[in-house]
């Protein structure tokens, strides 16, 4: 094993260049996001919401767990894409109170809308980072998301 260097990191700046560098790529993801939604009728809150239930639906908490949301906002936003006619609650014979939450013809449309500009956009950054460096960065972030999300389980690191 090699040497650590004396101006190596220690590991509470690497958290925080990690967590700092996260918030910054998160308010340009939803930035980016917000612009491609508009012209479809949806915000980047209500396209990430239906995004999720796009190939079979969920309740809201199955929701809020796979996009590390709360609840409460996921339950907002369903409310608000259900009143639009963009998504609907259907009996969940799991569980009689937990309603299972999908999206609509039109609320498929809408995410349809956002396609074209989805897929230009992919097409620039994969221009900009070279599409096997950006699959690099993809694989990563999962492996540090997958890494935080198992120390925040109750007895981690026991």
């Amino acid at each position: 094993m090699a040497a650590e260097s004396p101006t190596a990191p220690d590991a509470q700046e690497l958290l925080s260049g990690a967590a700092l560098t996260s918030f910054r790529l998160n308010g340009r993801f939803l930035a980016v996001a917000e612009a491609m939604a508009r012209p479809a009728g949806l915000t980047a809150a209500r396209w990430q919401v239906l995004g999720a239930v796009l190939h079979e639906p969920l309740t809201v908490s199955g929701i809020a767990r796979a996009m590390g949301m709360t609840r409460q906002a996921v339950q907002r936003t369903a409310d608000l894409l259900v009143g639009q006619g963009l998504a609907e609650y259907r009996p969940n014979p799991a569980h009689s109170r937990a309603k299972l939450f999908a999206p609509t013809e039109e609320g498929l449309a809408a995410v349809r809308g956002i396609g074209p500009a989805h897929g230009e956009f992919a097409a620039r950054l994969a221009d900009a980072m070279g599409p096997e460096e950006l699959a690099r960065t993809v694989e990563a972030m999962r492996r540090l998301a997958d890494a935080v999300e198992s120390l925040e389980e109750p007895d981690a690191g026991q």
